[in-house]
């Protein structure tokens, strides 16, 4: 994996990143736009990692810290590079992240019906918690 480059995100990589998360991402936020991409990375410029090979975007994490909690989102592969070890550097890189920063434990956001995903988090080590279920009320429409 040594041709793999993991970087912060940039303002000037926000259309690539919504372009990416479109073909390589499932579903979707309320907050993927360029005005809430751009939030994030202005409020916190570490926590959206981009993976590239070749100059090219194959893999995003959001690996976000709020000083309590380390949370991770739209860890997504490109899928034609997917089963090469890009979501596990991802992970790391976001695991070492947190770790920078003092977290103690991760919660991952991870779509209820993508099964591919389940197996992703499980081989890095992650569990299911049965008994927690996220609760959401949109503040706009």
């Amino acid at each position: 994996m040594s041709d793999l480059h993991i970087r912060s995100a940039a303002l000037t990589d926000i259309d690539a990143v919504l372009e990416f998360w479109r073909a390589a991402a499932e579903g979707t936020s309320i907050s993927d736009d360029h005005d809430g991409v751009a939030r994030l990375v202005s409020r916190d410029p570490e926590a959206l990692l981009l993976a590239e090979r070749d100059g090219l975007l194959v893999g995003t994490v959001i690996a976000g810290f709020d000083g309590w909690r380390c949370s991770a989102y739209r860890l997504a592969v490109d899928p034609h590079c997917r089963r090469q070890g890009i979501a596990t550097a991802l992970m790391e890189a976001a695991e070492q992240r947190f770790a920078a920063l003092g977290g103690r434990r991760v919660d991952a956001m991870v779509l209820e019906a993508n099964e591919r995903a389940h197996r992703t988090w499980a081989a890095g080590g992650y569990h299911r918690e049965d008994h927690w279920r996220r609760w959401v009320k949109p503040l706009r429409g």
